[in-house]
Order: C-alpha cells, then sequence, then structure tokens
C-alpha cells in the first residue's frame, strides 16, 4: 500500500496479521523483550526505578541497535514507541494494538508515522511496510507451534552485489525452486539446515524463505535477501526452541557467520 499522507504532514504506513492466541499470550509474543526476541530480533525491556517500561533496545545486527522511547504500555491492548532512523530523521513513531477475534485469535497492527513537509521519508516506510510480511510470517509460526516457549537465536549476515545474489545463495544452501512444503536438507557443506519451506514471499526487492526447522534444533530460520540501494543483504536468521537449542548455537553460530563471509563479504568500509 502507498504512504498515507495526510494534511497535516502526517505519513504513515500500517500492516496487519492475525494469528492464534488469547490477547495475553500474544501480548507476550510482541511486547516483552524474550517474547519479541523469539520471532523478530533480540530485545530487551527496560524499566525505571517504578518497575514501568521505558525504553526498548533491539539488536538489528552487530552495530545496529535501536533504542525506542516506550510511551504507551497497555497490556494486553497497545504498546506505543518513539525513535529516528538516525541523523536528520525525524521521529518515528510505532504503534502496536492487539485485538482479540473469535475463534481463539488476535489481529495485530503495527502502525508506523512521522511527520514530514517532503517525500524524503516515503521510500524507508515502504520499506518497513514490505519487511513485516516475512516476519510476521514468523510471529504466527511462533505462536502456532512455539507458543509460550523462549528462543535462542542466532544470524549470519553478509552481502551482494546485486540481486542476483539471491540465486547464488539458493544454490550455495542446495534449494532448487523453492516451494512451500518442500523439503530442505545440508548440502555444498553448509552447517546444518534441514526442514520444510512453510513459506516463499516476495515483495519488492524482498525474498525471503521462511522454514520450519529439525535442524541444527527444532525452530524457524528466515532466509532473505534485502535491497540496500545498489547491493543486497543476505541474511540467515535462527529462532531455536528446546533444550538443544542453546547447544546448537554455540555449535553453528561461528560456523553460520564463516560460511556467509566466505561467500557474500561485507564491505571494507
Amino acid at each position: 500500500m502507498p504512504v498515507k499522507k495526510e494534511a497535516n504532514g502526517r505519513r504513515s504506513i500500517q500492516v496487519e496479521v492475525e494469528v492464534p492466541g488469547t490477547p495475553e499470550e500474544v501480548w507476550r509474543a510482541i511486547a516483552t523483550g524474550p517474547g519479541i526476541t523469539s520471532w523478530f530480533v533480540p530485545t530487551e525491556i527496560e524499566t525505571g526505578k517504578d518497575g514501568k517500561p521505558e525504553r526498548m533496545a533491539m539488536q538489528f545486527a552487530p552495530g545496529m541497535e535501536s533504542k525506542a522511547t516506550i510511551t504507551a504500555y497497555d497490556p494486553p491492548r497497545r504498546l506505543a514507541a518513539e525513535d529516528t532512523w538516525g541523523p536528520g530523521s525525524p521521529v518515528i513513531a510505532t504503534e502496536w494494538t492487539v485485538e482479540a477475534r473469535s475463534g481463539g485469535t488476535c489481529l495485530v497492527r503495527v502502525v508506523h508515522s512521522l511527520f514530514s513537509e517532503t517525500d524524503d521519508w516515503d521510500n524507508q516506510l515502504e520499506g518497513t511496510e514490505a519487511g513485516w510480511p516475512g516476519f510476521f510470517r514468523i510471529l504466527k509460526l511462533y505462536l502456532t507451534h512455539f507458543r509460550g516457549e523462549h528462543a535462542m537465536q542466532m544470524q549470519a549476515l553478509g552481502m551482494a552485489p546485486n540481486e542476483a545474489g539471491w540465486d547464488v545463495l539458493l544454490r550455495e544452501l542446495g534449494i532448487a525452486n523453492p516451494t512451500e512444503g518442500q523439503r530442505i536438507a545440508p548440502a555444498n557443506g553448509a552447517p546444518p539446515l534441514a526442514g520444510e519451506i512453510a513459506h516463499a514471499l516476495q515483495s519488492p526487492g524482498h525474498r525471503i524463505l521462511i522454514v520450519r526447522l529439525t535442524e541444527p534444533a527444532p525452530g524457524m530460520a528466515s532466509i532473505g535477501s534485502f535491497p540496500c540501494g545498489g547491493p543486497v543483504q543476505i541474511m540467515l536468521s535462527f529462532y531455536l526452541f528446546g533444550e538443544g537449542a542453546a547447544a546448537a548455537v554455540e555449535r553453528d553460530r561461528a560456523k553460520w557467520e564463516k560460511w556467509i563471509a566466505e561467500r557474500f563479504p561485507m564491505p571494507s568500509s
């Protein structure tokens, strides 16, 4: 959807998804540190002396941390926070809401908004909107299969010169013509990666496979490429559960980082 533009200068995008769970269960997934870490990025909720949530720290990648100020925290209905995208950025307001639906599900909605007299930040809003469907697929899998559990995460990042990097990534992982329901297995000397493709998503510039894992441990993996101007970012994110999750992360994190670095090295600058 295009950026919504209002007469007062407010610009916003909105994304929503219906997920299984009670409002309280869904709230724990989208508004607590362990919950968010189990399907999105490593997150901590910082509280003040009175015990009320004040800040949300999210680690998107090494050296890429976001610290947002929490402006509303109303369990299990509404979470709001404010942040920026860097120097010169207007304040970005983010609002999460949870609405109970019939049949044991909830509607989760996220709205990002800012005030600007120009279109300078519309691309960032549109890019943010394009990225949510993939993560919401992971959220839905989490609430379906691992609800209430806490994930151990590992991530490996690289860069490719152009969108052809996606084809290289699939070839190196031994995945041909990916489709939902397709089984995948370790290939070409890659660390353990086995399971079933739950979703194959493609939006402008974004390509994502979401895998329901059996190896390296029960859980989920997001395999994706994302535009960064001309180059594309290559990302593998693992969300592992159960007794063997911590050992799998300890064993395989450095292996995946090395595997990605050899095929998709990060720029030196």
